[in-house]
């Protein structure tokens, strides 16, 4: 192969080098993958998103981090992915395979792409947790939350998240032992009964501006510990999520934006 189209797209920030895998076949091995994501010798990303052919779904979506590992699901990518889909397809709805979801996506116009994320995972083997434990308040200093969104979230709830050292408690956090795959960490402040600010590290990645799935975990959490109401305004460093625990899953809305397209050079590819 000469050279590998991708896309550039990002949902707040939370950005994404996107390949379409359905008529390009590549070995995409995990030290391609980080020189793909590295900001300085690499396009740059939080995450590297691949497009497959499914033949029960529109398409399949596999999600690598910036370090190389996989992520089961990526709520914000699920979402540009579901926007370049739905031009290329000339459809309205989607429905995506991630994982051992389906899930399905809407076009609400505008940019806006809502997503339902699916049911949370609530008990302990689920998310996982290394040890049967009640998940609502793990016995962890601050007597955070964890939920399952398809990845496993642990979410502690603060008066104000912008006082929290994200950048060392964050991987403190994301590497416990009681989340034997590792875990995204949240630190969420209540705003109001439909309002929540929240900041994201994210496993294999480090601190972003905006997460989908965090965002989803934040509001199950809140609602789980009678903070807020189900439908939530999710404020994050990169924007704004609105998040609606609904009876057949978790409603993620937002903005989504097209930065660019490119291609990865055979030089780059060979190194």
């Amino acid at each position: 192969m000469n050279e590998l189209p991708f896309l550039k797209m990002h949902g707040l920030g939370n950005d994404f080098v996107i390949i379409d895998q359905r008529k390009l076949q590549i070995n995409l091995n995990k030290e391609l993958i980080c020189r793909i994501a590295n900001r300085q010798r690499g396009v740059g990303c939080d995450q590297v998103a691949i497009i497959l052919k499914n033949p029960q779904t529109d398409a399949e979506l596999v999600f690598f981090n910036s370090d190389g590992s996989t992520s089961t699901t990526c709520g914000n990518a699920t979402r540009c992915i579901a926007r370049h889909l739905m031009q290329d397809l000339h459809k309205s709805k989607l429905t995506l395979t991630t994982g051992n979801k389906i899930l399905t996506a809407k076009d609400l116009g505008q940019g806006l792409i809502s997503v339902n994320m699916g049911n949370p995972e609530m008990e302990w083997n689920n998310i996982p947790i290394s040890e049967e434990i009640d998940t609502l308040k793990l016995p962890i200093e601050g007597s955070p939350t964890a939920t399952g969104m398809g990845n496993p979230h642990c979410t502690f709830f603060v008066d104000d998240v912008d006082q929290i050292d994200l950048e060392n408690l964050g991987p403190k956090f994301e590497n416990h032992p009681l989340f034997p795959e590792k875990t995204n960490v949240q630190f969420a402040s209540v705003l109001g009964s439909s309002h929540l600010r929240a900041r994201v590290w994210e496993r294999g990645v480090g601190i972003t501006l905006s997460s989908g799935s965090s965002s989803c975990a934040v509001v199950v959490a809140a609602v789980r510990n009678n903070l807020t109401k189900k439908k939530v305004v999710v404020d994050l460093d990169g924007g704004q999520l609105e998040i609606n625990w609904q009876s057949d899953g978790v409603w993620m809305t937002g903005e989504t934006a097209h930065s660019f397209n490119g291609h990865l050079t055979e030089e780059f590819l060979k190194i």
